[in-house]
C-alpha cells in the first residue's frame, strides 16, 4: 500500500482540501535542524514498540517488523543514504514514512498511543541527557588541566587584585583553583538538571493522555529514565508534560554560568598577556597575529569565548521569552526551543574542550608576577595584622599602617625596604621580626587557614580536588 505521508506530504491531509504552500513549508519545516535527534527519536519509538507489545496493544511480529525497519533506518542515517524530505517537515515524520516504506502496516501501527507532542518531548530530554553527560566529563577535563597546572605553581606569587588593585598576594595556584571551584559547582549544576530531564513525557500523547493501556514506566525503565534506585520516572501530568521545557531553560541558564566562569578566566588571561603585566604568554596554537603589525600577538581563543558568552546568554533569554506567553498545552512556538539549545549545547561543549587544552599549555612569567605584587604594597594588611598582635587595636594598626604606606610611596620603596628605625617611628612596638612579615613569602605562609593561600593549604586542595575527580 502506498504510504499516505508520502503521498499527501502531512500526517493530516486528509482534512484538508488543499496543499500547504511552499513559503509555510519552509517557514514551519524544523526537519534540516532537529534530524540530530534521530538516535533519540529511533530509542524512543523502539522503547514505545516493545511496550505496545507487552500490552498486547501491537503483535509480537509488528514489534520485530518495526525493529527491523529501524536498524535499517539507522545504518542509512550512519552512512548517509537517508533520504531528509522538507515535505514530510520533521524527524519524526521523516523516520516513521522511511518506516512505513520498509515494514509497511507495522510502521503505521508505531503511532498508537503517542502524539508528537509527547514524541518530540521525550527525544530533547533523551538528547539533552546524553549532552549533559558529556559536557559533565568535558568539564572534569577542564578541572584537571587547571588543577595540572596548580601544582606547578603553589609558592609561584601573584598579585591578588580587588577594584583590579594590588591587594594582597596569592599564589598563582590558588587563583587557578578558584576557577577549579567554579567549574565544579557548574558540574554539580548540570548533573542536577539531568535529574529533572530525566523523565519521561511520553504516553502523555496530545496533552491528554490516552485510552490504550500503556505501560509508561516500562518504557521509562527501557530509557533509563530512573532515578538512583532504579525507580522509573515519568512526567506525572500530560498536560505539563507535553508543554514544559523548564529543562531546557534550566539547562541554558546552568550553560550561561559555565560560560561566565569562563568569560571571567578570558578576561583574566587576555590581562595577563598584555605587555602591561606580562604574567602569560599563551601557546602559539591558540593565538592570531595581525595583518598589519608584525609585531602582535592576539589572545583570539579568550577573546572569542568572552564574546560566546553573550550569544549564550542570549539564548537563555530567548527561551524564556519563548515561553513566557504560552497557555497550556503544547503550541508551535515551541520549535523554536531547539535552535538555541542546539547551538548552546555546541558552543559550551567547543569551548570547554579548547579551554582544556589551552590551559595545559601556558607559560608563567613568575618573575614579572612578583614584582608586581611589590609595585602594590601587598604586604600592607600584613603589616597591620602584625601591630594587631602586639596589642593595637585593628582600626589604629590600619591607620599607622597607612601613613607607612604613603611614606613608602614618598621614596619609591616598598614597605619591606624602609628601615627598621623608620618604621619605629610609625609604631615603637615594631621589631626586627617585622621583615619576614612583610615578605611575599611570608604573606603567602601566613594565610594557612583553611580556603587560604599558604602553600601548605593549596597543596591539600589539589590533593582533595584530585581525589574527588578520580
Amino acid at each position: 500500500m502506498t504510504n499516505q505521508l508520502d503521498k499527501k506530504s502531512q500526517a493530516w491531509s486528509a482534512l484538508f482540501s488543499e496543499p500547504m504552500s511552499e513559503l509555510v513549508k519552509r517557514y514551519t519545516s524544523s526537519v534540516f535542524f532537529d534530524k540530530r535527534l534521530w538516535q533519540a527519536d529511533i530509542a524512543g519509538s523502539l522503547a514505545h514498540a516493545d511496550m505496545l507489545a507487552a500490552q498486547a496493544i501491537i503483535s509480537a511480529q509488528d514489534l520485530a517488523d518495526i525493529q527491523r525497519g529501524m536498524a535499517q533506518i539507522t545504518a542509512e542515517i550512519e552512512s548517509g543514504a537517508f533520504e531528509w524530505k522538507l515535505d514530510l517537515e520533521d524527524v519524526h515524520l521523516n523516520i516513521e514514512a522511511r518506516l512505513t516504506q520498509i515494514v509497511g502496516m507495522a510502521g503505521k501501527r508505531l503511532h498508537t498511543g503517542r502524539s508528537r507532542n509527547d514524541q518530540v518531548a521525550t527525544d530533547v530530554r533523551l538528547w539533552l541527557r546524553s549532552e549533559i553527560d558529556l559536557i559533565t566529563e568535558l568539564l572534569v577535563g577542564l578541572q584537571k588541566a587547571l588543577i595540572a597546572a596548580a601544582a606547578e605553581h603553589t609558592e609561584t606569587i601573584l598579585p591578588g587584585f580587588t577594584h583590579l588593585q594590588v591587594a594582597q598576594p596569592v599564589s598563582f595556584a590558588h587563583h587557578l583553583l578558584a576557577y577549579v571551584e567554579m567549574f565544579a559547582r557548574d558540574a554539580e549544576r548540570m548533573m542536577d538538571v539531568r535529574r529533572r530531564t530525566n523523565r519521561l513525557p511520553l504516553g502523555s500523547a496530545a496533552l491528554a493522555g490516552t485510552g490504550y493501556p500503556l505501560d509508561r514506566e516500562r518504557v521509562a525503565r527501557a530509557l533509563g529514565m530512573v532515578d538512583t534506585h532504579g525507580a522509573a520516572q515519568v512526567c506525572h501530568n500530560s498536560l505539563d508534560a507535553v508543554s514544559d521545557r523548564d529543562f531546557a531553560m534550566e539547562f541554558a541558564a546552568a550553560a550561561s554560568i559555565c560560560m561566565v566562569h569562563i568569560s571571567r578566566l578570558s578576561e583574566e588571561l587576555i590581562i595577563w598577556m598584555s605587555q602591561n603585566f606580562g604574567f602569560i604568554q599563551l601557546a602559539d596554537r591558540f593565538t592570531t597575529g595581525s595583518s598589519i603589525m608584525p609585531q602582535k600577538k592576539n589572545p583570539d581563543v579568550p577573546e572569542l569565548a568572552r564574546g560566546k558568552t553573550g550569544r549564550v546568554v542570549g539564548h537563555l533569554m530567548g527561551l524564556i521569552t519563548l515561553m513566557k506567553g504560552q497557555p497550556l498545552a503544547y503550541n508551535k512556538d515551541n520549535q523554536e526551543d531547539k535552535e538555541p539549545l542546539f547551538d548552546t549545547v555546541d558552543t559550551l561543549k567547543d569551548t570547554l574542550r579548547i579551554f582544556a587544552e589551552m590551559m595545559g599549555g601556558i607559560t608563567v612569567n613568575a618573575p614579572a608576577m612578583e614584582a608586581a605584587a611589590r609595585r602594590g604594597y601587598a604586604t600592607a594588611t600584613d603589616l597591620a595584622d602584625y601591630l594587631v598582635k602586639k596589642g593595637l587595636a585593628f582600626r589604629d594598626a590600619h591607620e599607622v599602617v597607612a601613613h607607612a604606606v604613603k611614606t613608602a610611596q614618598s621614596l619609591g620603596v616598598d614597605l619591606s625596604e624602609l628601615p627598621l628605625a623608620t618604621l619605629q617611628t610609625f609604631n615603637p612596638a615594631v621589631e626586627a621580626d617585622v621583615f619576614e612579615v612583610l615578605s611575599l613569602k611570608g604573606s603567602l605562609a601566613a594565610r594557612n587557614t583553611q580556603g587560604g593561600t599558604a602553600p601548605v593549604r593549596v597543596r591539600a586542595e589539589i590533593a582533595r580536588h584530585l581525589a574527588r575527580l578520580g
